[in-house]
């Protein structure tokens, strides 16, 4: 299995509601931080995948989120009360 493809595995696991950190993806996987957000900018199913609860480890989002940048990101954790 690629690295990638254990990324989106993994980022599938975290429940509406939820975040994870980059570190905390990239340990699980044994890779980086930087390979995790690589990964999750060419997420080729964002439906599904929920790349969008993936946050760095101060809580702060990417300005490089690729579905529409920081306020989209934003905007979707807001819909799930994970920000207030």
């Amino acid at each position: 299995m690629s690295i990638f493809k254990k990324i989106y595995e993994e980022v599938k696991k975290i429940p509406k509601g939820k975040t994870k950190t980059y570190g905390e993806i990239a340990k699980k996987i044994k890779t980086s931080p930087k390979i995790v957000g690589f990964a999750l900018h060419k997420n080729p199913d964002p439906k599904n995948i929920p790349c969008h609860r993936v946050v760095f480890k101060d809580g702060s989002l990417s300005d490089n989120y690729a579905f529409g940048g920081k306020k989209a990101q934003k905007k979707k954790l807001l819909k799930e009360k994970i920000f207030e």
